[in-house]
């Protein structure tokens, strides 16, 4: 499979924090790769890092092959932040519509409304909506420019577990077209079902990389106790 995201020595400094220090991985097309590690560790630097939104004080970051500090990587790129801060009052329609706007080529806003099950909210105002259904919008919005890579950061975050579930749903079919999937979180549980291979990370650096079952172990184990064990192999 060819990679489509491609991380190399990736470091970052705030002030006296060394926040990512020296990581390296890659995510090929078809891929769920996850950076599991708790808050703090380092994971929303790096993502900020892969999207452009923070420039790296060293390393190197390609998109589809080319360096992400170029303006056509960042046309390949659809993101899922912690915070998707549209207006209250706006509707699922008319957000993906406004989104459309920046792209030469968007996907049709009922297209996208079917695929993330928004059709029969389509006309609804924002503040009416779940929180399923807002992270649902949330990855439409993503798809909008229909993006080779998908970042997404802690998408699950704050959810019930019936709704965590639905949203993990959505999240799982993302790579069946061939897309890469860059997913960060700091549940265990949800790395082993969703990705293909992890990270783990801690304090800026990377413990350990692999298949999750074979980092994570028993689900009983906290993420601490985990990364003490990895970081000590």
């Amino acid at each position: 499979m060819s990679k489509l995201i491609a991380v190399e020595n990736l470091s970052r400094r705030f002030g006296a924090v060394q926040a990512v220090n020296g990581i390296s991985f890659e995510v090929a097309a078809g891929e769920i790769f996850g950076l599991l590690g708790p808050n703090g560790a380092g994971k929303t630097t790096t993502l900020e890092c892969v999207l452009g939104l923070t420039l790296p004080d060293s390393g190197r970051i390609e998109i589809c092959g080319i360096d992400s500090r170029q303006r056509r990587a960042r046309t390949k790129i659809g993101a899922v932040l912690q915070g998707t801060g549209l207006q209250d009052k706006i509707t699922p329609r008319e957000a993906l519509k406004l989104f459309a706007a920046f792209y030469p080529a968007a996907i049709e806003s009922s297209i996208l409304l079917e695929r993330f099950g928004l059709t029969d909210k389509a006309d609804a105002i924002y503040e009416t909506l779940s929180g399923g259904q807002k992270q649902r919008l949330a990855l439409a919005l993503a798809f909008v420019g229909d993006p080779q890579v998908l970042v997404l950061d802690e998408p699950t975050t704050g959810l019930d577990p019936q709704i965590r579930r639905e949203v993990q749903d959505h999240i799982s079919g993302l790579k069946g077209d061939g897309r890469a999937v860059l997913l960060s979180t700091h549940d265990m549980e949800e790395a082993a079902r969703l990705c293909d291979r992890v990270a783990v990370i801690a304090q800026g650096r990377i413990v350990a990389a692999g298949v999750p079952r074979d980092l994570i172990g028993d689900s009983g184990t906290s993420l601490e106790d985990a990364i003490l064990r990895l970081g000590t192999r």
